[in-house]
Order: C-alpha cells, then structure tokens, then sequence
C-alpha cells in the first residue's frame, strides 16, 4: 500500500510552529457550576439540548 509522503518529514509542521505559553484558565468552583445546573435542570425544568428562546413551531 502506498505512503502519502515519507516518513522522514513526519511531525514537520507541529516542529515548525511557535510554541505559546498556556495560560490558566478561570473556571468556576465546583460547587457553582453544579448550582447553575441544577437550577437549569431542576428549577427550570429544561431538556438537553432545548432552547430557552425558541417557541414551538406550529404544524400545518
């Protein structure tokens, strides 16, 4: 079976990209983040996936 290009350029680009520091990111504390969805969930009463601001459409 032929090779879509040889071997010996494998990992050619990610060597050639500059490198960029990770910063941290902010995310809420667990105890929040389970808070909102269970008011989401619970209080709320949404399914997965639903739209809060799109009504039902009507058949015709």
């Amino acid at each position: 079976m032929p090779t879509h290009g040889s071997l010996s350029k494998a990992g050619k680009v990610r060597s050639q990209t500059p490198k960029i520091a990770t910063t941290q990111r902010k995310t809420r504390m667990p105890r929040i983040r389970s808070r909102r969805n269970y008011e989401k969930r619970v209080i709320l009463q949404r399914t997965p996936g639903q739209n809060p601001l799109k009504r039902r459409r009507r058949r015709r």
